[in-house]
């Protein structure tokens, strides 16, 4: 099996190809827009910061003078700035092949964004809904068309509080880390089924990198005893970022990979690992959770997806 194992060196070449990575600046985000700019796609980083989606074009181009790279700016946690980034990338762009929901926030204190939703949703699943929804008609023109939703093992333990998504009345950073990750999971799932329906060209597949080593545990403001967890486990325990983002490569690149699979590492507990079809949990591929969740995230983004009709 491990002679098997895919790796970055399979992918096939991307010369041509469009993608958009959220959170390309660092960790996972910057290990697959290396990859994907290293098989000659052409890579847009969507970044909150631009100077440091600037250092990591400086940093990518040092090692791939050829590679094709493109910053913008995108701060998923406002939805404004959501449309602004998907407007301005419909005037630019006439078609889109991939899009990696890859950023994250993890375990913050509680706080809401500007569209008063708790943060940890807000960021990493409301601006996902809505950028898929804003980009899915360039999705739809695109060559080999897919949306990839980076997930987590944590999704298994998440519940989503629809009784109380802001944390108004109890908050605890992880657990609503968690239930931002199933929120993930549930999107994935219910997208490709949605996809599935009209017709869509587009695949919708779910990717989890792991156990990782990234800043989002060595920076989260979960409590000391975590950070000193994170310091001296991952460099014991976690993968390289360029191993963990193997899933997500997978997923956005693969030729064989259908609409609706998860894929994450093969190894133990999925914590490390060459990437393989993983399960979801039940309750992300409940279709009255699916429901439920798609028609929220609708009104709270005030995005609905132009799905295509079949003939």
């Amino acid at each position: 099996m491990m002679r098997n194992r895919w790796t970055a060196e399979r992918m096939p070449d991307q010369t041509g190809r469009i993608f958009v990575v959220t959170g390309a600046n660092s960790g996972l985000g910057l290990a697959t827009t290396r990859a994907l700019a290293r098989r000659g796609g052409h890579v847009i980083l969507a970044v909150r910061d631009e100077e440091k989606g600037r250092r990591a074009v400086t940093q990518i181009a040092a090692e791939h003078p050829d590679a094709s790279l493109d910053v913008r700016r995108l701060d998923l946690v406002d939805l404004d700035s959501v449309r602004a980034f998907a407007d301005q990338l419909r005037a630019d762009h006439p078609r889109l092949d991939v899009l990696v929901n890859n950023a994250g926030v993890m375990a913050p204190p509680r706080s809401l964004s500007a569209q008063g939703h708790e943060l940890q949703f807000a960021c990493n699943h409301l601006g996902h809904f809505a950028l898929t929804g804003l980009l899915l008609d360039l999705l739809t023109a695109g060559r080999d068309p897919r949306v990839v939703t980076v997930s987590s093992i944590n999704h298994r333990q998440g519940r989503l509080r629809f009784d109380d998504l802001t944390g108004e009345h109890g908050y605890s950073p992880m657990a609503f880390y968690n239930q931002s990750k199933l929120a993930n999971a549930v999107f994935g799932w219910e997208l490709h089924h949605r996809l599935t329906a009209a017709g869509s060209p587009v695949r919708s597949v779910l990717a989890h990198p792991g156990y990782t080593a990234t800043n989002l545990q060595t920076s989260a403001p979960v409590g000391p005893w975590r950070v000193v967890l994170g310091r001296l486990g991952n460099p014991l325990l976690a993968q390289a970022p360029a191993v963990g983002a193997l899933p997500q490569l997978y997923a956005a690149t693969d030729p064989t990979v259908r609409g609706g699979q998860f894929i994450g590492p093969d190894g133990l507990a999925e914590l490390r690992g060459g990437p393989t079809q993983v399960r979801l949990s039940p309750a992300a591929t409940d279709a009255e959770t699916g429901r439920r969740l798609w028609d929220l995230s609708e009104q709270a983004t005030g995005v609905r997806f132009n799905l295509p009709t079949t003939a």
